[in-house]
């Protein structure tokens, strides 16, 4: 486990040494992303624009602009230079609602999956089957935005059921907590339900035909414990993959359509608007924490593999 553990602290420092090299090259090359630019103005003179490049180093070669960026992104001294407030404040501010969002739509869309997938893989060729079919693919084909206009519209402004949006601490209080997180929940989860069903049923579907399945069901087992113990456990391996990727890219600032159609002010909106405004800071740093959850989550899901499949060792 130590060992395990070694391997993963090493493989999320090298992760995040090229991601970040990788984005900040990118970043720098955009056209018209030059920040003295920017920060300058249109109006300023080639000499405003020249203080503004020594001023903040701007004129130092790229690797050394890149050093200095990277030590201000972890020693909390790092500013927007469009917006001008410090990033790491930023990223602190929103978080508790990303992971918020994040965290109950995972657990909604990763065990609506397994009851759907698993309904529709027992019914399989049945109506219901063809009826969960439809509602997958009508969930995977409503983008976030839509879908969360629609629910805000009828069960938020018509029938005054749910908050219109906005995030409330946990802290603060659980009860407005929950009510405001329900539909965002919601929204982000029906697109996950209705791909990883349907992964999910043509899993078990190819599971059943192995030979452990036909020999645990020789050996009499109900066919309730043949599919728990046997079909169900190992179908289940790629579905945990896929969510701890999905999970790690939500935390990251995936759920940006969701965050703003509900206002949360999270992670997902602060990449949105500086994206919007070529802010080369504020980017960096969440495609940081993004790739830092990725990692993190991956280590975790490998954990969750050797739970599932005995047969699998953590190396």
């Amino acid at each position: 486990m130590l060992a395990f553990a070694i391997r993963r602290l090493l493989s999320m420092i090298a992760v995040m040494f090229v991601v970040s090299v990788l984005t900040f090259l990118l970043l720098a090359a955009i056209p018209n992303g030059d920040p003295a630019l920017r920060l300058a103005g249109r109006l300023a003179t080639a000499d405003q624009i020249h203080e503004i490049r020594v001023k903040y180093g701007f004129d130092k070669p790229i690797y050394v602009q890149y050093v200095r960026t990277m030590k201000n992104i972890f020693t909390g001294q790092a500013y927007s230079y469009t917006q001008g407030f410090n990033v790491t404040s930023e990223i602190k501010q929103g978080l508790p609602a990303t992971v918020s969002l994040a965290l109950g739509a995972g657990v909604l869309w990763l065990f609506a999956s397994i009851l759907v997938g698993t309904l529709a893989a027992i019914k399989a060729g049945k109506y219901t089957d063809r009826v969960l079919t439809v509602l997958a693919m009508m969930g995977v084909s409503f983008p976030p935005f839509f879908l969360g206009a629609v629910l805000i519209y009828f069960l938020g402004y018509k029938a005054n059921i749910f908050p219109l949006g906005g995030y409330v601490k946990l802290t603060s209080n659980p009860a407005q907590w929950f009510t405001h997180l329900i539909l965002p929940w919601v929204t982000l989860s029906v697109l996950f339900i209705g791909f990883y069903s349907r992964v999910l049923r043509s899993t078990i579907l190819e599971t059943q035909s192995q030979d452990y399945v036909r020999t645990a069901q020789a050996k009499g087992l109900s066919s309730r414990q043949v599919l728990i113990r046997h079909i169900l456990r190992n179908s289940l391996i790629p579905i945990i993959a896929l969510w701890g990727l999905d999970l790690a890219q939500v935390i990251g600032g995936g759920a940006i359509l969701t965050e703003s159609v509900y206002n949360l002010h999270g992670v997902g909106q602060l990449a949105a608007d500086s994206i919007a405004k070529l802010d080369i800071i504020p980017i960096l740093a969440v495609v940081l924490l993004t790739a830092f959850a990725v990692v993190l989550i991956a280590a975790l899901t490998d954990i969750m593999y050797a739970f599932l499949d005995p047969r699998i060792r953590l190396t």
